[in-house]
């Protein structure tokens, strides 16, 4: 079953992080519904909020795989209900 998600991510050094994160999200494009970034340029953080629908194991892949890149922190909230 399917479900909604969304993926939140804090790039504590964007310079450093934002190529390998847009590729890895590039990958995932069929499944994004929407997507949201804030730079803070001044602090040097970028916030970034992923809306996507997919089955759990697409969802977990995602978070994974951009939880594993360096300087970039990441929290997943997913809908109880299927659709």
């Amino acid at each position: 079953m399917k479900k909604i998600a969304v993926i939140s991510a804090i790039l504590e050094e964007p310079e450093k992080a934002q190529k390998e994160f847009n590729e890895v999200v590039a990958n995932f494009k069929g499944l994004i519904k929407g997507r949201m970034g804030i730079p803070f340029e001044d602090l040097g953080i970028s916030v970034i909020s992923i809306t996507i629908i997919g089955d759990l194991n697409e969802i977990n892949s995602l978070t994974g795989k951009l939880g594993n890149i360096n300087h970039v922190s990441v929290k997943t909230s997913i809908s109880k209900k299927d659709i």
